[in-house]
């Protein structure tokens, strides 16, 4: 044996001490489902994929569970969908096992949490009989994890996490044979973000062009969702919002007009009377203040004196502590429809959010089961649900060092450059963590060309951020979305 020389000893680049690439592993299962009173084959695929630098460097591990239809023939021009959710840090569970994917949970869509085993049955409301579906857990998501050697905190960020998860449909695309056909994206919450981003890096990356993007529960403006001393439009946009669940708890005096009827005319006051006092500040007449005082009462269902005690700002954490206050209950923020139970009644703020006590048990149950048990991937790593701590602190990027984050003006460009992408915008009522005017606001304003403005669409569900909990809003859902991939009619309201 030759000996070890003083470069290959003291070279911190050598052979030797280079990490050994994550070995790539999947585990491949044969399935069939009923979907619209079909029964549909397919082929589950779990594995991870390993994103290389064009060095060939490993810099990372891409966990994504894959489903091809496998009773058709067509030649790679069947539609593919890539699904993800958002947080930032969760992994695509909800979307994949709440609604898009061929199981989904059964759980109810009650005030408390159904209690144990949580099972998980066949989807009928799927999307695979029109596409298959590639579900991407984004990096320190899911079983997804940075490359020995590799600090995690390069993928945490927005135009970072661009990069990765662009790669990754590209490399999926490629291996796949899929170039021709046609594409979308479905995202949730700030997978809506990462939705609207991609279309534009894709095209300007990789010349992949969009067909159509699914966006659930959308924020693609955070000046629309941050308040702050130097920012009202929030308080602007939450109000709809507010009024939905004063109105859903029984605290408006008059409940006789629809839900859409009501939040359509709190809107206009917001835009309008309200939003104008707020810009005004202390320039405001009196008697205009007065007077929007009392309609914000009306429609909120909270007091005058607390109106006036926040100055006429409601921040979301205080309304959801404020409104039940007198039933030592507090609302959900991803469901506002749910309550809560704190220690005591006092306080600015609840002490967790019961929407989302209700939702993650029967979640994070199902999938570590239906992973391991049903698609056969086996690993010891934690499955990351949603971990916020684990991609904190995110990396807003250059765009939110001297203004807010705004990916509504990359998505027109997007669309602007490819007129035939369609886009849906889907929204809860009960959603306070992005509430629907905000979100329907941000498109209308976003610049679109009055030629393309047919290419959106948007709706609205009787349900919270997790519309798809509510078996009304998932089916009605399951169709808008069925329209938008398999360019079918759009279904009547």
């Amino acid at each position: 044996m030759a000996p070890v020389t003083e470069k290959e000893r003291t070279e911190p680049n050598s052979e030797k001490e280079k990490p050994a690439p994550p070995p790539e592993y999947e585990s491949v299962t044969e399935h069939t489902v009923q979907i619209e009173d079909r029964e549909v084959a397919y082929r589950a695929v779990a594995g991870t994929t390993t994103l290389r630098s064009e060095e060939g460097e490993p810099r990372a591990s891409i966990f994504s569970i894959a489903y091809t239809r496998t009773d058709l023939d067509d030649d790679g021009a069947r539609p593919l969908t890539f699904v993800f959710n958002g947080g930032p840090g969760s992994s695509s569970t909800w979307l994949h096992l709440g609604l898009v994917g061929p199981r989904r949970v059964d759980v109810a869509d009650g005030p408390t949490p159904p209690p144990a085993p949580y099972r998980v049955v066949d989807n009928d409301a799927s999307l695979l009989d029109v596409s298959d579906l590639v579900f991407i857990d984004p990096v320190s998501t899911g079983y997804s994890r940075a490359a020995a050697g590799q600090e995690a905190k390069q993928f945490h960020g927005f135009r970072e996490d661009l990069e990765s998860v662009g790669e990754f449909i590209r490399l999926y695309t490629t291996r796949s044979r899929r170039w021709t056909a046609p594409k979308f994206l479905v995202g949730e919450s700030y997978g809506t973000t990462r939705a609207a981003g991609l279309a534009q890096h894709l095209q300007d990356r990789h010349g992949m062009y969009l067909s159509g993007v699914g966006l659930i529960s959308a924020v693609l403006l955070f000046q629309a969702s941050w308040q702050g001393a130097v920012n009202d439009l929030p308080y602007v946009l939450n109000l709809p919002t507010y009024a939905a669940t004063a109105w859903y708890h029984q605290r408006l005096k008059n409940r006789d007009q629809s839900l859409r009827s009501l939040t359509d005319q709190v809107e206009e006051f917001a835009l309008g009377d309200y939003a104008s006092l707020l810009l005004r500040g202390s320039r405001a007449p009196a008697g205009e203040r007065a007077s929007v005082l009392e309609r914000l009462a009306a429609w909120t269902g909270l007091s005058k004196t607390f109106l006036e005690e926040c100055d006429l700002r409601v921040s979301p954490p205080r309304f959801f502590k404020e409104l039940l206050r007198s039933e030592r209950r507090t609302v959900g923020r991803l469901d506002s429809r749910f309550t809560g139970i704190d220690a005591d009644a006092a306080g600015e703020a609840p002490e967790y959010d019961p929407s989302y006590a209700i939702i993650q048990p029967p979640f994070s149950a199902a999938v570590n089961s239906y992973l391991r048990g049903e698609l056969g991937f086996e690993s010891d790593l934690p499955y990351e649900v949603l971990s916020g701590e684990r991609v904190r602190p995110w990396n807003f990027g250059e765009d939110a060092n001297n203004k807010y984050l705004d990916v509504a003006s990359m998505l027109r460009q997007a669309m602007s450059k490819s007129r035939q992408l369609k886009v849906l915008l889907a929204s809860g009522y009960f959603d306070l963590a992005t509430p629907f005017a905000a979100a329907e606001w941000t498109l209308d304003r976003m610049g679109l060309d009055p030629s393309l403005s047919g290419n959106v669409r948007m709706t609205r569900y009787e349900a919270g951020h997790m519309m798809y909990i509510h078996p009304p809003s998932r089916d009605r859902l399951a169709a808008e979305l069925r329209a938008l991939v398999g360019d079918l009619p759009v279904p009547a309201e």
